[in-house]
């Protein structure tokens, strides 16, 4: 399913970026995997790129100043109608505000955050860049998971974003929901789905602590799972059949991870 961008009501997903070491070589592995093109972008935090499935933005990509050394991971960005005061809202809440809020040009106003338990995330207000523009489609993220410690984190996006959340109930892809367990809470913005949250407990990855995961829709997850191999990524999760579709959970060359999704059954906030 295609839809043409539109403001998004706060709290529901609305872009997602990448920060990487290698600007040039992770466009090669995006344009070889999913087919993006890529036009530039706002550079007020360094040299980035839109990327596009035809003439339409569907990602960021951006590089970082070569002393810094962090790692690598796509981040979601949240919609707000005003990033200053949501800002004020994260850190009321327990949250914190590391970036921001900031100018980005004239595409709109940013911060990133995190959570109460280290979830990392973005606040986007949008301006003249409204956000993806191509949802649904292949090669475009579709469906957000926060993997986390207890599902009870979801007070804090209900609060801070006036999200509506309830236990899931088999609405999008939900591929960590099959791996993890049954502690999963679905938010809803005006009733309708737009992420999910995943209380994993013990299971929580060591080397990764909370975090959003991105989920992209593909025709053919066993043929995208290889192809991620054969271009320098690594699968972490082979294709598996869950409740909801099939799935798989890989890496690119710099180790951002995310997960390949059937088109079939995608949800799309």
């Amino acid at each position: 399913m295609t839809e043409a961008a539109t403001r998004r009501p706060p709290g529901t997903p609305c872009w997602t970026s990448l920060m990487v070491h290698s600007l040039a070589a992770t466009q090669d592995f995006y344009h070889a995997l999913f087919g993006w093109e890529f036009s530039p972008g706002p550079q007020h935090l360094g040299p980035y790129v839109r990327a596009r499935i035809g003439d339409l933005p569907v990602a960021g990509l951006g590089e970082m100043p070569p002393e810094r050394h962090l790692p690598v991971a796509w981040t979601m960005y949240l919609a707000s109608d005003d990033a200053d005061e949501t800002a004020e809202l994260i850190r009321a809440c327990g949250g914190t505000v590391a970036v921001g809020p900031l100018d980005a040009g004239e595409a709109g106003r940013m911060a990133l955050a995190a959570d109460p338990e280290g979830a990392t995330f973005g606040v986007w207000q949008a301006r003249e860049h409204l956000g993806a523009e191509e949802i649904g489609a292949p090669g475009s993220p579709v469906w957000h998971e926060l993997i986390t410690r207890d599902s009870s984190v979801s007070k804090f996006y209900d609060t801070v974003f006036g999200c509506d959340s309830e236990p899931w109930s088999g609405e999008g892809p939900g591929p960590a929901a099959d791996d993890y367990g049954s502690d999963v809470m679905t938010l809803r913005v005006a009733g309708r789905p737009v992420a999910a949250i995943h209380g994993v407990g013990g299971a929580l990855p060591r080397d990764r602590g909370p975090h959003w995961r991105t989920c992209f829709a593909v025709t053919d997850v066993d043929k995208a799972a290889r192809q991620v191999a054969e271009l320098g990524g690594y699968v972490v999760l082979p294709p598996r059949d869950g409740a909801t579709g099939r799935t798989a959970t890989v890496t690119d060359p710099e180790g951002a991870a995310f997960t390949l999704v059937d088109t079939v059954g995608v949800v799309t906030p």
